[in-house]
């Protein structure tokens, strides 16, 4: 039960820092997103952000903080095994199952329903 509660407030606090950016600067929401990818790769390459999701499980690793710190790990990871070339691609073939589930599943839906524009 513990373990769904620190979910809920790591989750939680992440988004409540979002929303106070969005209401309180003139910060965008895609200045936020963007900002909160930037932050977790910085926090991840920093090695800062795994206690986060040791801590908040999900609720570090779902919202896109979470996303920025898999593209450093996966960056870290394939520069130790691959050397500069990993540079390239540890990013993308860190975080490729997510990006193809949102393309695939964005394309299914635009299938499915009427997609305006």
């Amino acid at each position: 039960m513990q373990d769904y509660i620190m979910v809920f407030i790591i989750g939680g606090i992440i988004c409540v820092i979002g929303q106070l950016l969005m209401d309180l600067t003139k910060l965008t929401p895609a200045h936020v997103l963007v900002s909160f990818v930037v932050a977790g790769t910085i926090l991840g390459g920093l090695g800062w952000y795994q206690p986060l999701i040791e801590i908040g499980g999900a609720g570090a690793t779902i919202p896109l903080t979470g996303f920025g710190n898999s593209l450093a790990a996966g960056t870290i990871e394939a520069v130790d095994k691959q050397g500069f070339l990993g540079i390239f691609t540890g990013a993308l073939t860190a975080t490729s199952a997510g990006l193809m589930s949102a393309i695939f599943f964005g394309f299914l839906m635009s299938l499915i329903f009427n997609p305006k524009g």
